[in-house]
């Protein structure tokens, strides 16, 4: 059994008990947050913030969505806040997976660094999570998902019979580029917001050497590498080849990631998303190092392999689009074969602009989205209940409203935006929650209820709306 087997029904029943209905508003829409008394963190920001944007948007059921969405880490997954050595310590989970994976848990607190200067006690939630994030990664590089005690075996069943070098405190050990980038892009975040210093001590110092290091380790210029993997499943995505350490590659200076942001395996292992969004973390890193640390050494290290991976994907990370341009490939193997897909999850082809990765306006970046968004990508699709990118991690014709909400964020023309929130707002299944996918005919078929990753940028888009074109929430949709 594996994660895939059991979200959807543990989700149901996990959301069910922890998000219960509440009196009926005046528009009809039950309110699907907790009471105030059973959430896990209240921040007066963010209640102003939704009190504000939901009074600007004329559609109720939309209205509805983001009361429900944009709230859901802090109302539900913030599973510990409290101190380790004097300092702030706080895990933050998925959703219905109790553990904390360090892209979600970064990507989930993101969605609220824009009002960290406002609130103290947000300041000292992302405090806590950048604090256990580097304890996390001090344990193991490797790992993607971590334990909310770090002295605990993993309890995800599927993760228990793993062949690979488990330690205590990991939940699951599979090695994602991206698992270190999101921590530094919130480091970043917080950094730039606040100009707070005290998260970026010698622990987040040390544990951000050792992210570095495992890039460089990841290049493989000297051998294979520490890192292994193999599972026994059914899947031939939760498994890697060739004794764990995945197919050939020529070493060409890009990073090995052994899976993708869906935690399923690669199939040629330099991940170009994964790689992009590589750079453009360091590059964040080495701001972080230099302001907040005075650390230039450190800074320089990370613009360094910044070029070197940058020079390697400008050499090796493209391909042609079949129309007479290039556009980036989705994996490569440095020997000239390359493969073009596009997967929902984030890192992505669609979601580079959105982590800061690329330029919203750069031509490689738009032609290798729209063809993403099209049958070009064999993980695009089109039902009776809308169209999106899915991936190999749920299978075919299921959709996820993530990859809905990175093409509305891409998008200036109004028509597309629209019609994105017209497919967000028609299957989300009565729940008023966005969910990891539906199927493309049929909304009531979904995974995963409780997904706070999505919520959160579901929240995200109707600020980034809000911002960009507040006339399109000023009529019903």
């Amino acid at each position: 059994m594996n994660r895939r087997d059991v979200i959807a029904g543990a989700g149901a029943l996990a959301a069910a008990t922890a998000l219960p209905a509440r009196a009926l508003a005046a528009d009809g829409f039950v309110s699907q947050r907790p009471p105030v008394s059973a959430r896990r963190f209240v921040s007066k920001a963010v209640e102003a913030e939704i009190k504000a944007v939901k009074a600007r948007i004329a559609d109720p059921e939309i209205a509805w969505l983001f009361e429900n969405c944009y709230p859901n880490t802090l109302d539900t997954t913030v599973a510990q806040l409290g101190t380790v050595d004097g300092k702030p310590d706080a895990v933050v989970i998925t959703g219905d997976i109790n553990a904390l994976w360090l892209r979600d848990s970064s990507a989930q607190l993101q969605t609220y660094v824009h009002l960290a200067p406002k609130d103290a006690g947000l300041r000292r939630l992302f405090h806590g999570l950048i604090q256990r994030q580097s304890r996390c990664i001090l344990i193991d590089s490797y790992a993607n998902a971590f334990m909310e005690d770090l002295s605990a075996k993993t309890n995800l069943e599927w993760s228990q019979t793993d062949k690979t070098d488990m330690k205590p405190g990991v939940a699951e050990r599979k090695w994602e580029i991206d698992s270190l980038c999101y921590p530094m892009r919130l480091a970043h975040g917080y950094w730039t917001a606040t100009r707070d210093k005290a998260p970026f001590d010698a622990l987040w110092s040390q544990a951000m050497a050792r992210a570095v290091a495992t890039f460089r380790e990841q290049q493989r210029k000297d051998g294979p590498g520490p890192y292994h993997f193999q599972r026994v499943d059914k899947s031939p995505t939760e498994t890697v080849m060739l004794g764990g350490y995945g197919a050939p590659t020529r070493k060409v200076g890009l990073i090995h990631s052994m899976f993708r942001p869906s935690d399923d395996s690669t199939v040629l292992p330099f991940l170009i998303p994964s790689n992009l969004f590589a750079v453009s973390a360091l590059k964040m890193l080495a701001q972080v190092h230099r302001e907040a640390r005075g650390d230039a050494a450190a800074a320089q290290d990370c613009l360094a392999l910044a070029a070197e991976v940058q020079a390697a994907l400008d050499a090796h990370g493209k391909m042609a689009d079949g129309q007479g341009g290039e556009v980036w490939a989705y994996e490569v193997d440095g020997y000239g074969n390359a493969i073009f897909m596009d997967d929902a999850n984030v890192p992505s082809l669609s979601g580079l602009a959105l982590l800061g990765a690329a330029d919203r306006d750069d031509p490689l970046f738009r032609r290798s989205a729209a063809l993403a968004w099209s049958k070009r990508n064999p993980w695009f699709f089109e039902g009776k209940a809308g169209q999106g990118i899915g991936g190999p991690h749920v299978g075919m014709d299921m959709i996820w409203p993530m990859s809905i909400i990175v093409h509305a964020r891409n998008s200036d023309d109004d028509t597309t935006i629209l019609q994105c929130l017209r497919w967000l707002k028609a299957t989300h299944a009565g729940t008023g929650f966005m969910h990891e996918s539906f199927h493309k005919d049929d909304p009531t078929n979904f995974t995963r209820k409780w997904f706070a990753w999505a919520n959160g940028l579901f929240g995200e888009l109707i600020l980034d709306i809000a911002k960009r074109k507040p006339s399109l929430l000023a009529n019903r949709i």
